[in-house]
């Protein structure tokens, strides 16, 4: 019998002067949607090693990672489970790297634009803004909470 493995992921907060840095995706649909900068654990890779490396891929632009925001396990539709792990970071200084594909921009949004992607359904995830309304609430671990051998 084989082992149930759930997909292992990292999002990353970023706020800046009461906006949050997110991404555009077109993911096939009829329109795009939006999402924190976010992606799968490489093998070998450290989960903050991941949410720098995903950003940068995504938005060109370096991050400082100071805070855990929790873990979320979010089931799809399609019955994948995945244990989402969220971060906070500080916003860095642009690259001159593309974008990764699929990445229409990055944007820089208020908490209002972002619950009217939500109310229009143009949020990848649900957790994208449990995501946001946790770090207003002040939810924050420090990254020694992560024991990674």
């Amino acid at each position: 019998m084989s082992r149930w493995s759930p997909r292992v992921t990292v999002a990353t907060v970023i706020p800046r002067d009461d906006r949050f840095l997110l991404v555009e995706e077109d993911r096939g649909g009829p329109v795009s949607v939006f999402n924190q900068p976010a992606g799968h654990l490489e093998p070998g890779e450290r989960l903050t090693e991941a949410a720098r490396r995903e950003t940068r891929e995504e938005t060109a632009r370096d991050v400082t990672i100071t805070d855990y925001l929790g873990l979320y396990i979010f089931t799809a539709a399609e019955g994948l489970i995945f244990h989402s792990h969220g971060f906070i970071a500080r916003p860095g200084g642009a690259l001159a790297t593309p974008l990764d594909h699929g990445i229409l921009g990055a944007h820089w949004l208020c908490l209002e634009e972002i619950e009217s992607l939500a109310q229009e359904g143009r949020l990848r995830s649900p957790l994208v803004l449990t995501r946001i309304r946790d770090y207003h609430a002040g939810r924050r671990f420090p990254l020694s909470v992560i024991h990674e051998a």
